[in-house]
């Protein structure tokens, strides 16, 4: 298969650009579950809010969260912003408090000083019976505590009893899942937006629309690149079995009678035919899947390890059922694949017998016997195709099972994970198509294992013909004719025997063929006359001797120099496709309408 790639070299830097645009197209696949997760897990679930931490707060809150917070420095991202008749509209709600809005970005330091607070506060709002207990025994039996009587008795500790209760409650919060802290701040950014008067559906549908127009936009770069990527690698196999067949067709001319024994007639049209487009097509298939299933089933998995390590063992075992069932098919498959090929050739080898020799088939009354040999060699054929077609039809029903399967499993086990708050709604669907990429990614890898036996197959037999040495070859400079002997033909002690034989053809035929003179050879059937025919135009190479043409021995000139100073009457006669004048004119298409015309009449 190796062997014939270095006629790609001319689309080089096609198949760079393809290569490129899979990567492209693959990132853009593995992003889109992303923003999927995204839009369930922020735009529904958190109201579109990404951060637990609010870009305005009224004073009152802000203090209220710090009370149970050990650091101040809080105070120092947020700058105080008098409502004014001019921004009123934007916090309508607002009363007599006054807000603090954030000076800068958000940053990692200012969620990790402020998550904690911010969630204490907020299931304290919520009436958290968790954190309310935590106070309950420093008041009488039967008192329900209110948020009020937790700030106001955390204003009156003392440093060190603060920090012990601010340690008990960091403590209890160290083992809350990270979705559920997630989910408490982003409530509570809700709730302080609302207070506020800040429109909190706008801010979900702002999200929703812009993570959406950004998938949207994914989606269509990623559509453009298949489309080109398609089109790019239609046009590089196609030039590439183009290139094949032009090579292979080039070989073949100029293979000697000893070759097409080698390779029969019906063998050499199948290769220049059925072989290449097998190749042709498994190259479609490389272009668009090689490069792209590896990519986007190594990221699916990295994307999963990401998302929820504990669920990956599901992604495992599903790729190793697909491994073994592609491993099956394989090995099942392959041997028929090389079996067809060869069917092939037979079915060519008996119809091109069949149809050439009718008129013999007819006057013998072989039909019945032809059919049969035919339909034996058509049914057998039949046979091996139906075999392989039924194995391949089992193919994607197995993988609907294996990928319907997954499904049920990522839910059962997603749906445990999410009740104990380990994993998010979105970050399920999200895992859920990853393990799908990474099924479909196998699942084009198998199609191109599928096929590529049978490809290397055909590689192989296209291989044979290009790396055939050829037996009859120009040599590195051509010896010019003598003029003075135009015309003349010598045999000296020329002997010949067929490749493979063991006895003589021809021995010592020692003979001049003179110009402007009948030489007749005259023998019995078999007697070799066609063979010293065959010999002069060196559609076969002397075995012995010496065969001159011009006073030049013929293997020290070129073929086609050679052969223009013969003409040549086959013992079978052939028309080509087209008229009598391109027929008769075949040898030399230069010739006028008048010598068509007398040479016509001389051959009645």
């Amino acid at each position: 298969m190796f062997k014939i790639m270095k006629y790609l070299k001319k689309s080089i830097w096609a198949i760079v650009l393809i290569i490129g645009l899979l990567v492209c197209q693959a990132v853009a696949d593995l992003a889109l579950p992303e923003y999927t997760a995204d839009i369930v897990n922020v735009g529904i679930q958190k109201a579109g809010i990404e951060k637990g931490v609010p870009e305005v707060i009224t004073e009152t809150d802000m203090n209220n969260i710090l009370v149970f917070s050990l650091s101040q420095d809080v105070f120092e991202d947020y700058e105080v912003v008098e409502v004014t008749p001019s921004n009123v509209e934007k916090y309508p709600l607002l009363e007599d408090d006054a807000l603090y809005k954030l000076s800068g970005d958000i940053t990692n330091d200012l969620i990790s000083d402020l998550e904690v607070p911010i969630i204490v506060y907020q299931m304290l709002l919520t009436g958290n019976e968790n954190v309310l207990s935590m106070f309950s025994g420093n008041y009488p039996e039967g008192y329900e505590v209110s948020v009020d009587d937790v700030i106001l008795a955390f204003n009156y500790m003392d440093e060190e009893t603060k920090e012990e209760t601010l340690s008990k409650i960091n403590s209890t919060l160290a083992d809350m899942p990270s979705m559920i802290k997630e989910a408490g701040t982003a409530g509570f950014v809700k709730y302080e937006y609302e207070k506020i008067g800040i429109d909190v559906d706008r801010i979900q549908n702002g999200y929703i629309l812009k993570t959406g127009f950004l998938m949207m936009t994914i989606a269509l770069l990623s559509m453009l690149a298949t489309v080109i990527v398609s089109l790019l690698g239609s046009r590089v196999s196609a030039k590439f079995a183009f290139v094949l067949r032009n090579k292979v067709f080039e070989k073949v001319v100029k293979f000697s009678n000893e070759e097409f024994d080698d390779f029969s007639t019906a063998s050499l049209i199948t290769r220049t035919t059925n072989d290449i487009t097998q190749i042709q097509n498994l190259m479609v298939m490389m272009l668009r899947i090689i490069f792209y299933a590896p990519i986007l089933g190594i990221g699916g998995f990295m994307k999963i390890f990401n998302t929820n390590p504990s669920m990956a063992w599901i992604i495992g075992v599903v790729v190793l059922a697909l491994i073994i069932i592609i491993l099956l098919i394989v090995i099942i498959v392959v041997p028929k694949f090389k079996l067809t090929q060869k069917l092939v050739d037979k079915l060519n080898l008996i119809s091109r017998e069949i149809l050439t020799g009718i008129a013999s088939v007819r006057a013998f009354s072989r039909e019945e016997y032809e059919e049969k040999r035919f339909n034996d060699a058509n049914e057998r054929l039949t046979k091996v195709n139906i075999f392989v077609n039924k194995v391949m039809a089992l193919l994607m029903p197995i993988m609907m099972f294996i990928m319907n399967g997954t499904v049920l499993l990522i839910v059962w086990f997603g749906a445990k994970e999410i009740d104990l708050g380990n994993l998010q709604i979105g970050d399920m669907l999200a895992f859920m198509q990853y393990a799908m990429q990474i099924i479909m990614s196998f699942l084009m890898i198998s199609m191109v294992f599928i096929m590529l036996p049978r490809a290397a197959v055909s590689a192989k037999r296209v291989s044979e013909i290009l790396d055939r040495k050829l037996k009859i070859e120009d040599p590195d400079i051509s010896v010019s004719f003598n003029k003075d002997k135009k015309g003349l033909v010598e045999f000296n002690n020329v002997s010949f025997k067929y490749p493979g034989a063991e006895e003589y053809v021809l021995k010592n035929i020692d003979f001049v063929a003179k110009p402007g003179e009948i030489t007749a050879i005259i023998g019995s059937t078999g007697s070799g006359k066609s063979t010293i025919v065959n010999l002069i135009p060196r559609f076969f190479d002397v075995t012995e001797g010496e065969l001159l043409v011009e006073g030049v021995n013929i293997k020290d000139v070129y073929q086609e120099n050679l052969r223009s100073k013969i003409g040549y009457v086959p013992q079978k006669g052939i028309l080509f496709k087209g008229d009598i004048a391109s027929n008769v004119s075949y040898g030399n298409n230069k010739i006028d309408e008048q010598r068509i015309k007398e040479a016509i009449k001389i051959a009645q």
